[in-house]
């Protein structure tokens, strides 16, 4: 809740910074400062909760699962704006209210991460959403940056009108918003609440990128300017699984109804997967790369969700964080460069050898290699897939179209190391290779002891 507050708060503080401070980079730092006090009062809150979660007038419940996951989302914001917050100016003259859309984002991913009620998930969704339009098309003067956001807006839209549709049968089916009393998971099955059980995985399905609603993503990603496809495509991907995970984990366990979602879970899974990686290989734009290996990171995390049990619950911590930061960290590298094809990277671990190196142990983790977080990461939610014990084939898919990550991934460590360029690189601030350094230990932090994050479970 603390951090609901805050969040909130800060957007608004921000929209009233820009009138005052005509420095756009000092604006940056006024973000920094209201992020951290987000992530403390976060932290703040986490004695009263460490022993049981309570509930709000039957709208929120604070639990410790929910704010370790703020904590890991402030914290992935944090290194984003590290890292990246310097980009903003390069998208146009309103920086302060970039950044304070930024915090309305996050403000939905708290309430994401914490509703009880199904009219606070309709909320945290669209909290989430709405901002993310505007900045797809922040870039008032790119062609492909107005078109990315009219098909989120459009799309987007559709999307939240099949969830609301979903929200309205299982009301009809059970009487209630309330998740925890729903009654879903009982041995008959509710025509109705089945039918909007159904429209709720499509509906979330597509905020996540999910096969087969994923066809929005790709495009969205590479129009939108990199700086805000780097934030839409970790922090906002993980917000949106946190309200998959709570949705289904709290109402629909249990009973005949789970093995009705759980097999149409199953199989948007593996097609996510596999469509999500094949589609990586084929791609010339390292940019347009990463949309897809974004989509085939969701089938990774779907596990979570899939598995059902506390394994599960722990994947899903460890994957948003290692996935955030690494890809942000790919991002940050990027934006660095004038050409975001493959031939751009060619011969960069000569010229800026360290960005060279974090890019590689960010791809290494993205791709799962051991003492990278990534290996945990992908290691839990298929560890709790096993738990399951219904869906090893699953389990099958997933190594193998883990193994098909390796190549796109490893075209850019070799186009660094193994070819010959004059990569284009801007200048590089000491600032920056600070903050990139931070974001390699931590990859290999988490790789080595994944227990300093999930202890706190």
């Amino acid at each position: 809740m603390n951090a609901l507050i805050s969040t909130a708060l800060s957007g608004v503080v921000l929209m009233f910074v820009g009138l005052f401070v005509r420095n756009k980079q000092h604006i940056k730092f006024y973000a920094i400062a209201a992020i951290l006090i987000a992530f403390i009062a976060n932290l703040a809150q986490y004695p009263a909760v460490e022993h049981g979660g309570y509930i709000m007038y039957g709208m929120i419940e604070v639990t410790k699962f929910g704010v370790l996951f703020n904590a890991v989302a402030l914290g992935a914001a944090l290194l984003y704006f590290l890292l990246s917050g310097s980009e903003f100016e390069k998208v146009g003259e309103h920086v302060a209210d970039y950044f304070a859309l930024v915090f309305f984002i996050l403000s939905g991913i708290m309430l994401a991460a914490s509703f009880s009620n199904l009219l606070m998930l309709f909320l945290a969704i669209e909290i989430m959403s709405i901002p993310q339009y505007i900045l797809a098309g922040a870039d008032k003067k790119s062609l492909k940056s107005n078109e990315a956001s009219l098909k989120y807006f459009l799309m987007g839209s559709f999307s939240t009108g099949i969830l609301l549709m979903g929200i309205t049968l299982i009301y009809g089916a059970a009487g209630t918003f309330e998740i925890s009393g729903l009654g879903l998971g009982a041995e008959s099955v509710h025509p109705l609440a089945l039918c909007g059980i159904i429209l709720m995985v499509f509906a979330l399905s597509f905020k996540v990128s999910a096969v087969p609603f994923h066809f929005w993503t790709p495009d969205v990603y590479d129009g939108s300017p990199t700086v805000f496809t780097s934030f839409m495509s970790t922090v906002v991907k993980a917000g949106g699984f946190i309200a998959f995970l709570r949705m289904f984990h709290t109402s629909f366990a249990g009973g005949n109804i789970s093995e009705h979602w759980t097999l149409i879970l199953s199989i948007i899974t593996a097609v996510t997967l596999i469509l999500g990686n094949f589609s990586a290989v084929f791609q010339q734009s390292v940019k347009r790369m990463l949309a897809y290996s974004s989509i085939a990171q969701a089938g990774f995390m779907l596990f979570a969700v899939v598995a059902m049990n506390n394994m599960g619950a722990q994947g899903i911590i460890l994957y948003s964080a290692a996935y955030s930061i690494a890809t942000i960290g790919v991002f940050a590298v990027l934006m660095k460069l004038k050409d975001y094809t493959f031939e751009g990277f060619n011969g960069l671990a000569k010229k800026e050898p360290l960005l060279a190196a974090a890019v590689a142990v960010f791809l290494f983790s993205l791709a799962g290699i051991p003492v990278t977080a990534g290996f945990f990461a992908k290691y839990f939610v298929l560890s709790a897939a096993i738990q399951h014990g219904h869906i090893l084939w699953l389990v099958i898919i997933a190594v193998l179209c883990a193994a098909i990550s390796v190549y796109y991934y490893f075209r850019v460590i070799i186009a660094m190391y193994f070819k010959q360029g004059e990569p284009e690189v801007e200048p590089v601030s000491g600032g920056f290779k600070a903050a990139l350094i931070l974001a390699v230990l931590l990859v290999l932090a988490l790789g080595l002891f994944p227990n300093l994050l999930l202890c706190w479970m």
